[in-house]
């Protein structure tokens, strides 16, 4: 699998000055958890690229089978830390035409805010069902996470659309690093609306430290057998 660094990579959104002074949240100097943090992001994800290869190939089999002209990896410009542009990848769960048809499913959005997220969405496979139910369609933002435009735990990268949207209290997102999983998949993910979101991720940027994180790894282990709350 090719993954090639996006040009967009030091583009930014928002002025970093803007996003800083845009609410109340203040990040704490943690060198050491900060530094705790980056290696355990890349022993991670090197440890689960390595262990996870094998579900890699059958997965990507499953989804050749299942819609053959559409590709395996799903690319997707999100927005970082700061307002960085970078890609994100996953498993294609969706028809390959899924972007040229949200505009006519966006009255039919089953979340709140500047988030679009639908239970019974057509343009879902039949194997995105399966992959996004147990949340393994993610398993490629391990190259994210690797290359440093994501950490395993923190707020999950919007889109730019929806960033346009944001108020200067929702922006307070974006002052850290992304992440594979956080605080709201972990207390409802799809059926917590986006304001609730949003104070979730303020939540854990003002109090995340080693013990938090590995709490929130540990219980997103528990929901990949599947989540009535993963649509």
């Amino acid at each position: 699998m090719a993954i090639i660094k996006p040009s967009i990579g030091e583009d930014q959104l928002f002025k970093q000055e803007e996003i800083h002074t845009s609410g109340r949240v203040k990040i704490k100097e943690k060198p050491l958890y900060f530094r705790v943090k980056r290696l355990t992001d890349i022993a991670g994800s090197l440890i689960g690229l390595v262990l996870l290869f094998p579900v890699y190939l059958i997965i990507g089999l499953l989804i050749k089978l299942d819609d053959p002209k559409g590709k395996i990896i799903f690319k997707q410009v999100r927005v970082g830390k700061n307002g960085r542009l970078f890609y994100i990848y996953k498993f294609r769960s969706m028809v390959s035409n899924a972007e040229q048809l949200l505009n006519k499913l966006l009255d039919k959005n089953d979340t709140t805010g500047a988030m679009f997220k639908m239970k019974h969405d057509p343009r879902v496979t039949r194997i995105g069902h399966f992959i996004r139910k147990t949340s393994l369609d993610e398993l490629p933002q391990l190259v994210n996470v690797l290359k440093g435009d994501m950490s395993l735990v923190g707020p999950r990268p919007p889109l730019p659309k929806e960033v346009k949207n944001y108020t200067n209290y929702d922006k307070q997102r974006l002052l850290v690093v992304p992440g594979c999983t956080g605080l709201w998949q972990v207390s409802g993910r799809s059926n917590v609306g986006f304001k609730k979101m949003v104070e979730l991720d303020i939540d854990y940027i003002e109090h995340r430290c080693v013990s938090l994180d590995l709490k929130i790894i540990l219980k997103t282990f528990t929901l990949l057998k599947g989540s009535k709350d993963a649509y």
